[in-house]
């Protein structure tokens, strides 16, 4: 099963990657795409000679199909502690499958965000709005009115431009801005849920849930690494930068991956417990020097298992 950490809907990309598989002696193809990916066009060429996928599907804006797949009744299957999951079938997508997943403490985390976004924005209606009572009472010239007027409307345009307030607003009749309670109740049902969609008809929707796992766990490594290594955000939209960007998936993986199985621990172990060996410098009357924090029994077991060298005790001194 082949996992594909994309990010961009490039047309180009897939039929070069299943051509490059052309000689690889695998009896059996599944290929894993996140939503960028997962177009019409797209997963009709990942079926061509008998290949098959696992695709995320966008569930707000995904069209009639993933509407459907939501409304279905069903019971959720529990696969872990953490996932549940309900296979749907549609009379309008014959040979496709969908799966809904379902975390339930992913879904507490979303309706504490909404919740907490929802407050913020009342109480800046409620500010704007008591100013704007006041400034009606206390403005006495037409100018001075609309000053303050102005005011309030670059209030609201600072709410309206939110980047993550702004979903749950709208525009009443009066032109004044209010709470979309219809996208508040419909954004509900979805919390802690995310669609998937496959073309094999023999894995399980529990293994279509796992397979898709993957995908995250590849993408998660980039940006873990990419954390460490500081780099800005990319958008891919040249081929050369998609191509560098799974590559550089692929290495984060494998480092993770040779890392977990020389030491026998989690990858969230291993760098919680290296994340916390520091370089300090410390300046006094007898001159300046850079040293690396002490290394615990347990980082140092992590550095030999891992066949790295630990970082020197002292990296630099200059005297006074």
């Amino acid at each position: 099963m082949g996992v594909w950490p994309g990010g961009t809907s490039d047309q180009a990309i897939l039929p070069q990657v299943k051509d490059d598989m052309r000689d690889w002696k695998l009896g059996r193809v599944i290929t894993v795409v996140d939503r960028g990916f997962s177009s019409a066009d797209n997963l009709a060429y990942l079926t061509r000679a008998g290949g098959h996928y696992i695709a995320g599907m966008r569930m707000r804006d995904g069209g009639d199909l993933a509407e459907a797949a939501l409304a279905r009744q069903g019971r959720y299957q529990q696969i872990r502690d953490n996932l549940r999951v309900k296979e749907v079938k549609l009379d309008q997508a014959p040979g496709r499958r969908f799966v809904i997943c379902h975390n339930p403490a992913q879904e507490e985390r979303d309706r504490h965000h909404r919740e907490e976004a929802v407050k913020r924005i009342e109480a800046e209606l409620e500010r704007i709005r008591s100013q704007r009572e006041r400034d009606a009472k206390r403005a006495t010239t037409p100018k001075a009115r609309e000053r303050a007027e102005a005011a309030h409307v670059r209030a609201e345009c600072a709410l309206i431009e939110h980047p993550t307030l702004k979903r749950w607003l709208r525009t009443s009749k009066n032109g004044r801005l209010a709470i979309d309670r219809a996208k508040v109740k419909a954004e509900e049902r979805l919390d802690g849920k995310y669609l998937l969609t496959s073309s094999d008809p023999h894995l399980s929707a529990e293994e279509i849930a796992v397979g898709y796992k993957a995908l995250l766990e590849a993408e998660r490594g980039f940006r873990d690494l990419k954390t460490v290594l500081e780099l800005r955000p990319v958008f891919h939209r040249l081929e050369h930068r998609i191509r560098a960007h799974v590559l550089l998936c692929w290495l984060a993986l494998l480092l993770i991956r040779v890392a977990e199985r020389r030491t026998g621990q989690t990858w969230n172990r291993i760098s919680t417990q290296l994340g916390r060996v520091h370089e300090v410098t410390l300046i006094g009357d007898a001159g300046q020097i850079t040293q690396t924090t002490p290394l615990s029994s347990a980082q140092a077991t992590l550095y030999r298992d891992c066949g790295i060298k630990p970082p020197p005790r002292i990296t630099a001194a200059d005297p006074a």
